[in-house]
Formats: C-alpha cells, structure tokens, sequence
C-alpha cells in the first residue's frame, strides 16, 4: 500500500479528515524551509504539498507567485526540492508528501531521471498543474512505474462529460479545486463544495480533497464534514511571508508562527489526538 493510500485509510479508522498543507521548497531560504517542512506532521498536516518552484507559475495567486519568487532568488533548485523530500524522509516514513508544480522543470530535467529521483527521495505523489490529461502519460507512465500516485485536479468547470476523462488515470486521491480562478484569491460557498463533492463520488471511489481558498479553521472543518481531505496553501504562504524582515529574511520566531497556523486549522479536524497517525 502507498503512504497515500495507508495515509487516508487511517484517517478514515481514526473518524476524520485530513489536513493537507502547502508550501514552497526553498522559501524563504533552504534551512528555514526544511524546518518548516520537517515540522509540519507534528504540527497537524497528515499529508503535505511541496511546491516546486517556477518563475511562471500561472495556476497560483499573488501569494505563491512570491513564494516561488523568493525560493528562486534564494538558489532552489529542482534537485534542492528533492534533496528536501530526502532529508525530510529520513526523520519521517510515513507522511505524503506530493510535488506541485508545472511540467517545465521536470520536462528539461528528464522525465525518466526526475521520476527515478524523485522515488529514490521519498516522493509520494504529483500534481502537475499544466499537464491536461490528454498529454500526461509521458509523465504519468513513469511515474505510475516508480509507485508514484499521479494526482490530477477537477474543477467547477468539469462537467459529466470531461469527469471520467480526467479521472481516468487518477490515482493516490482527488483534487477538488474549489473555485474558477488562481490560488488564494475567493472562497467557494460550502453548498457548492458539498455538491461537487458528492458529484465527483459518483464517478471514483479515490478520496477527494478540496482546495483553492480556504484560509480559517472555520473554513478546513467545513470542508472536512464533506471531503476526505482540506487542502490549505496561501494562508500558510502569507503567514511565513508576514514573518520576513525588510530584506526578505527570516525573522524570529517565523517557523513556529507557521507551525502554530497549521496547528490551529488542524484542531477543529481530530476526533483523536494529534500523533494517533503514524509518523
């Protein structure tokens, strides 16, 4: 069994949702975010999305668009993210963890070389934003060969028609964006999460996560009464970004500000105590 699939089959034994947060690989700067990323699961985040950082990246708002700014200016590389994902792994054998991003960087690493690398690392799963399901075989293929879920997004603009196209090579869950529009920048109603929600169950049985927008606690333990999984990025970005400096630096206290956010989105989500889950 994947870690993605032992993940949401324990969440599901211990009565409750997930948490899964986003940050960018490398930002502010390669030390603070590792200590950001290796603690995050004590923290509250049973599955976790490492940006890959790219100087276009045109799915995400104002706030990852910087974050990916600041990795690159601060030298992150895609052999850095991945050298993150390894470090990470060798303190922790069970979180998640998927790469977001887009295909550029991976398509001029070498397909094979990234996904070969990329398991070697610890590497769960991929969410390639600007790959349609008509091209991604040449990346799901390997992928998939490695033991590497491929996750692809659905959105409210995916209709009955399109759904089972798009599903079709899904694996390890899906990923329900909530809104038309970039990252970060509107909330969709809970009504209208609960209805996509119980559409996209109708066509696959892989759990769903809902993301693009949610920001409170009030907001995650909405989403997670409806969907496996609430997926939470910008807020997160936005609290590091609030704690740099004028020149962009880390200041004090900044990682225990962004674990501290994460803590309180997952206390409203636990029927059980954090740790329950293995680490």
């Amino acid at each position: 069994m994947s870690r993605i699939a032992a993940r949401f089959a324990a969440l599901k034994g211990a009565g409750r949702a997930g948490l899964v947060t986003f940050v960018t690989a490398g930002d502010p700067d390669a030390a603070t975010a590792q200590a950001i990323l290796d603690g995050l699961p004590a923290a509250g985040a049973d599955l976790i999305e490492l940006g890959m950082p790219f100087s276009d990246p045109m799915a995400d708002g104002p706030a990852i668009q910087l974050a990916s700014q600041r990795a690159l200016a601060a030298g992150a590389t895609l052999a850095s993210t991945l050298d993150m994902v390894r470090r990470f792994r060798s303190k922790d054998a069970a979180t998640p963890i998927i790469l977001m991003g887009y295909y550029n960087p991976i398509y001029s690493h070498g397909v094979a070389a990234f996904c070969g690398e990329a398991a070697a690392a610890g590497v769960d799963g991929l969410i390639i934003v600007d790959l349609p399901p008509e091209e991604a075989e040449e990346l799901a293929a390997p992928a998939r060969a490695q033991g590497i879920d491929f996750i692809f997004l659905t959105a409210p603009t995916t209709d009955e028609a399109r759904l089972p196209v798009v599903l079709r090579q899904a694996s390890g869950f899906v990923y329900y964006v909530s809104i038309t529009g970039v990252t970060g920048t509107a909330s969709a109603s809970q009504d209208a999460i609960a209805s996509a929600v119980s559409r996209l169950r109708r066509h696959t049985s892989l759990p769903v996560a809902v993301g693009f927008g949610l920001k409170t606690a009030r907001q995650v333990a909405e989403v997670a009464g409806v969907a496996d999984a609430a997926v939470v990025g910008s807020a997160i970005v936005q609290r590091l970004a609030a704690g740099l400096d004028a020149n962009g630096k880390a200041g004090p206290g900044l990682v225990d500000d962004v674990l501290g956010l994460v803590a309180e989105l997952a206390a409203g989500l636990c029927s059980k105590p954090q740790g329950s889950l293995p680490q």
